[in-house]
């Protein structure tokens, strides 16, 4: 007897980023992404070497198991580990070529938050990322959307890179990865900044201490 195919991937969610370390909020803009964009699967992708980072990474070994343990119990998200396994700066617009390979006919959703959204002029082959996927930016607040084409009209995104947008709709977060390396620096309590696996994982490994 032949097993089933599994369903094809139609509309296929590409998240990135440094996650060093993943928190809260990017859980909350995957969940988001996933129910609003009506996402078979997400891709969440830690960064290789990141081209446009001025500071030094974490490793990315590490980046990569805390991403996997903040993303573990979230339906139809899997982490991705393309993007550290390449070897040399990695770029978006490659994952997204390789990821239209692999899935003839599917629709790709670049997620995004609007942090990245305001640098996409300077995306490598900016216009090819527009081509093969539809830019989504996390909005906290409302952004005039166009009735006629549903796209994102936002501050965040520079005007001249032109594509499909579309918004996600998220709560005030205020905290950043930024914000919790300086608090794990500081010896302040993380709270509910990160998941407990993850803040677990800081400990253990010592990560963003001062020597």
């Amino acid at each position: 007897m032949s097993q089933a195919r599994p369903p094809a991937i139609k509309r296929l969610g590409v998240y990135g980023g440094a996650f060093d370390p993943p928190h809260q909020a990017h859980i909350e803009l995957a969940q988001a992404a996933v129910a609003q964009l009506q996402l078979d699967v997400l891709c969440v992708l830690p960064t290789g070497e990141a081209w446009h980072k001025e500071r030094g990474l974490t490793g990315a070994g590490h980046r990569l198991a805390m991403t996997r343990l903040a993303f573990q119990n979230l339906p139809q998200t899997q982490v991705d580990e393309r993007e550290i396994r390449r070897a040399g700066p990695t770029y978006t617009v490659d994952t997204l070529r390789e990821l239209a390979f692999e899935h003839p006919n599917v629709q790709l959703f670049l997620v995004m938050g609007a942090d990245q959204a305001k640098s996409l002029a300077n995306w490598h082959e900016i216009g090819e990322i527009t081509r093969l996927a539809i830019i989504c930016v996390a909005e906290r607040d409302a952004p005039e959307i166009s009735k006629a084409q549903g796209q994102v009209h936002s501050q965040d995104v520079d005007p001249v890179v032109q594509g499909d947008f579309r918004k996600i709709v998220l709560p005030p977060m205020p905290h950043s990865a930024t914000d919790i390396r300086t608090r794990v620096a500081s010896g302040q309590p993380l709270n509910a900044l990160v998941c407990e696996t993850v803040a677990r994982y800081i400990q253990d490994n010592h990560l963003y201490q001062t020597a």
